[in-house]
């Protein structure tokens, strides 16, 4: 009889490490989750302010900015009239847009960030919730492991 249970014993704590392995593969598929939230997040912000900065200039009159240089010296520049930006495409390759679209293409770019950002959030929200079920069997497990060890040891020493 103690065969027995020592064998489903041994299978329980065989079925506890690996929802144990399977807790921590998940951990660190959050852990992925939320670099890749806070990279896009941090996309998302630099887009805002692209989207501020085109619609702020005017491309009637020329305007004195400052220019980053390089560890943190910004020099003083003039910016004539603003009628066409570049826009980076990928690859090294830039098109030249007019300001009304470089608006629309950051207003998509906008929307596409805003829909990852979504779904990873969803992603996270799945993967939390998973792990939290695993924490539940576990700890039913390891609470019947400790509750069949305790029999077994109550029978032994009846027996003797």
């Amino acid at each position: 009889m103690s065969s027995g249970v020592s064998g489903e014993q041994a299978a329980l704590e065989q079925k506890i490490n690996e929802m144990m392995q399977q807790a921590r593969v998940l951990e660190a598929h959050l852990n992925e989750i939320i670099s890749r939230e806070a990279a896009v997040s941090r996309l998302l912000d630099e887009a805002k302010l692209a989207s501020s900065a085109v619609q702020e200039v005017q491309s009637e009159t020329e305007v004195e900015s400052y220019v980053p240089v390089g560890v943190g010296v910004h020099m003083k520049v003039s910016v004539p009239p603003v009628k066409k930006l570049l826009i980076n495409i990928g690859a090294g390759v830039a098109v030249e847009k007019s300001r009304e679209d470089t608006l629309n293409y950051i207003e998509s770019r906008l929307k596409e960030f805003e829909i990852a950002l979504k779904q990873l959030m969803g992603q996270k929200q799945q993967v939390s919730l998973r792990m939290e079920q695993i924490q539940v069997q576990v700890n039913e497990m390891v609470q019947r492991a400790t509750s069949g060890r305790s029999n077994l040891t109550k029978s032994s020493s009846n027996n003797n």
